[in-house]
């Protein structure tokens, strides 16, 4: 043994035995090591990140014997970077009983890349930049939890798969309804006929305000503006165009154009994949679209910024004969209506809306049926039984170490989001589209097929 190498281990023994062990490539202790230790990357530490992905992964540190935590963080605002290192520490600091430092802190995701010692990411970025950054992270060998929706246009989702296709990597879609019992258990029970043959789904989604201030504002110095933008044209920096910067509220990109679609892949990027899953057409897409929305209308008079549409209703046809409804008229959830029933699912928690302030919502039960013994059904051995899965991010881990297919792999999760796009190209056409899933491309309609793509800024074009 080299002296380097006695050395290192000393170390690393010494640093274990009185506190959180230090960052050391899994690549020292080989594949079936006793520590099993996947080490990850946080790209972009915002809202969702705090507030569900980070925490989601750390909940699984130290479980069944596997040592997976987040070891790095990155983000274009200097502060956030500065507040996610914290929240890290404090977070293992808290959760092992011992003082946690370390957590490594970057401004330029590929630097975070070329760190060998890192062999995840976590993306949990505006919209606009997913696609890119999961490409880039597929071929700088890091398996990859993506947050939906899981690309801004159709040919950025279509490159982002055939990226995972050509480097074996694991990603999972941040689609986490497939890990909610009441989802499987709706889909499951649909894809078994307890409701019949399938006839039509409604997809209710809640919907965004218009708004927002479109006065330029002096770019904070921390923050590194032009490579947020990204690919998408240049426009003048303003707060209610990008995020807070004082917390973590929601933030005003999500109501942009610019940045992505809306609530239709917001919420919806959810909700179609759930439809998808009871339909069984999670590998392909309608054949017909067609609907309305409304859209932000504003004057010098009435200024505003926030453009992403406002009400709509849109309608699918699926090859299999499914017709599909997506709109905020109905029920935030989804709903599959067979020939002898219905059944309705949703997320926990939710309530129905109130006529007036005075009124008090009532909880909504979050699966249900036309008849109450549909939802008591016994599936048996020979029939249909769903990938299963108690976490999302749980589940992407896991896979990580056993290198199977994850509960929302690539082409299920752009799928989804491809769907929910083409919906958003029929409200911005106004007319009765037909869509060619294999092909993913319109038939005899080259205005919206030049909607599949939308020119990219240089230097932040797809690699």
């Amino acid at each position: 043994m080299s002296s380097s190498r006695r050395t290192f281990l000393k170390t690393s023994a010494a640093v274990a035995a009185v506190g959180f062990p230090t960052i050391v490539p899994s690549s020292v202790f080989g594949q079936n090591a006793p520590s099993n230790r996947i080490q990850i990357g946080a790209i972009g530490v915002g809202r969702i990140s705090r507030g569900h992905d980070m925490p989601s992964v750390m909940q699984f540190t130290g479980v069944a014997g596997r040592d997976n935590r987040i070891i790095a963080v990155c983000d274009l605002d200097s502060k956030r970077v500065e507040l996610g290192k914290k929240f890290v520490d404090d977070t293992y600091t808290n959760k092992l009983g011992r003082e946690h430092r370390g957590t490594l802190g970057y401004a330029n995701y590929k630097e975070l890349l070329a760190n060998k010692d890192i062999d995840a990411v976590l993306i949990s970025t505006p919209d606009h930049q997913h696609a890119r950054l999961a490409i880039e992270s597929v071929h700088a060998g890091k398996d990859v939890y993506l947050q939906k929706p899981a690309s801004l246009t159709i040919r950025e989702g279509r490159a982002m798969v055939k990226g995972v296709e050509a480097t074996d990597r694991i990603l999972q879609i941040g689609s986490q309804q497939r890990s909610w019992k009441q989802f499987h258990r709706a889909c499951e029970l649909v894809r078994n006929g307890r409701i019949g043959t399938l006839k039509r789904v409604e997809v209710g989604l809640p919907g965004d305000p218009a708004g927002g201030s479109p006065t330029p504002m002096p770019v904070p110095a921390r923050f590194d503006y032009d490579a947020w933008l990204g690919s998408t044209p240049s426009v003048p920096y303003t707060v209610d165009r990008v995020m807070p910067q004082s917390d973590f509220d929601r933030p005003g990109w999500l109501r942009c154009e610019q940045f992505g679609a809306g609530m239709i892949t917001g919420w919806g990027a959810h909700h179609v994949d759930t439809a998808h899953w009871g339909m069984d057409t999670e590998h392909t897409g309608p054949i017909e679209i067609w609907g309305s929305a409304e859209f932000p209308h504003y004057t010098d008079e009435k200024p505003g910024l926030w453009n992403v549409h406002g009400s709509f209703k849109t309608y699918a046809r699926y090859a299999n004969g499914v017709e599909m409804t997506i709109s905020g008229d109905f029920e935030n959830g989804i709903k599959f209506y067979g020939d002898r029933g219905w059944i309705f699912v949703c997320r926990d928690g939710m309530s129905t809306p109130t006529a007036s302030a005075n009124d008090k919502p009532v909880k909504i039960d979050p699966l249900r049926a036309s008849d109450p013994k549909i939802l008591t059904s016994v599936i048996g051995p020979n029939e249909v039984h769903l990938y299963t899965s108690d976490e999302q991010h749980g589940n992407w881990l896991d896979c990580i170490h056993s290198r199977k297919a994850p509960t929302a792999p690539a082409e299920i999760g752009h799928r989804a989001c491809s769907t929910c796009l083409i919906h958003h190209i029929a409200m911005k056409t106004k007319r009765h589209l037909h869509w060619d899933p294999k092909a993913e491309h319109f038939l005899n309609d080259e205005e919206a097929n030049r909607m599949l793509s939308r020119p990219q800024r240089h230097p932040y074009e797809l690699s």
